[in-house]
């Protein structure tokens, strides 16, 4: 018994009930993220579509439901389902100094420039559960300027900024974080700075002094102070073209004169419309100055 070759009728068949699906998914697509934003406030229409894709199928998938269509009637009147959705949204990845190099680099080449002002302001834009937060002032400690540094730390996803506040963590990571810290120039004991109960770890009260955790998100809010460094990193990998045109208008409007700006190691400042107002101090560690 031989199979028959499908027909021109067919595979026309075929596309085009995939193209209808398709452009119903995008309808649907658009449509959430419309109420989204304006039942919420919350502002994913610039997000990049193949991974907000994926999320938002995970939602549905994760809310036991068929359509798109039938995560937005349940997002559209219950809270608890929209919360789950920014979380879906939003998931933190991170962990205490990633990318060790980065913060070995950060160590030699910004710390000296801040070491020259009287008073420092740090913001970390999209902190998640503040992992690289903690990292930072245990880096400025180390260095002597944390007594005079505020760090800033915001994120839309509010469940996330819950876990950077309390300074909790899982004790499994800690292998994976002390050789981290060690790579990144750490120069004390990596287990000074935190102290371990059953399986998680609290870090300690005075590395939170001078945090300030706030809800802040780039896509809709503006400037909210000036600051001297700002990190955000692997964030905007996430955006499309106007939207990481956005904040970096947004980063540039905060950054005082000389202030530095830290990508993540897939982000760039070229190809965007503040390239000409920074040079770089690391092109490998995506480390940027104002200049203009």
């Amino acid at each position: 018994m031989t199979s028959k070759d499908p027909s021109i009728e067919d595979l026309e068949l075929a596309f085009s009930d995939t193209a209808e699906m398709d452009e119903r998914e995008e309808i649907e697509i658009k449509l959430l993220l419309e109420g989204v934003h304006r039942l919420y406030g919350y502002d994913f229409r610039n997000y990049a579509v193949p991974s907000l894709k994926r999320r938002i199928w995970h939602s549905v998938h994760s809310e036991n439901l068929r359509t798109i269509s039938g995560l937005q009637e349940k997002v559209l009147h219950d809270r608890d389902t929209f919360d789950r959705l920014v979380h879906n949204l939003s998931i933190p990845v991170t962990e205490m100094f990633r990318d060790p190099s980065l913060f070995k680099t950060f160590r030699e080449k910004v710390i000296p420039i801040l070491r020259t002002y009287p008073y420092i302001r740090i913001w970390h834009a999209g902190c998640s559960t503040g992992e690289e937060v903690y990292s930072m002032a245990i880096m400025l400690h180390e260095e002597g300027l944390y007594d005079k540094a505020r760090i800033y730390a915001t994120d839309m996803n509010a469940r996330s900024l819950e876990q950077a506040k309390e300074g909790i963590y899982g004790i499994q990571k800690m292998k994976l974080y002390t050789k981290n810290y060690i790579e990144a120039g750490g120069t004390h004991s990596f287990s000074e700075y935190y102290t371990a109960r059953y399986n998680s770890v609290k870090f300690h009260p005075f590395l939170q002094k001078n945090m300030i955790f706030a809800e802040h998100n780039l896509a809709t809010d503006r400037s909210f102070n000036e600051f001297n460094v700002i990190f955000c990193r692997n964030v905007m990998i996430y955006f499309n073209e106007t939207l990481r045109n956005r904040v970096h208008e947004l980063f540039y409007e905060s950054l005082s004169r000389f202030g530095v700006l830290v990508l993540g190691s897939k982000e760039s400042i070229h190809f965007t419309d503040y390239s000409n107002c920074f040079e770089p101090l690391d092109r490998v560690e995506k480390i940027y100055r104002k200049i203009k």
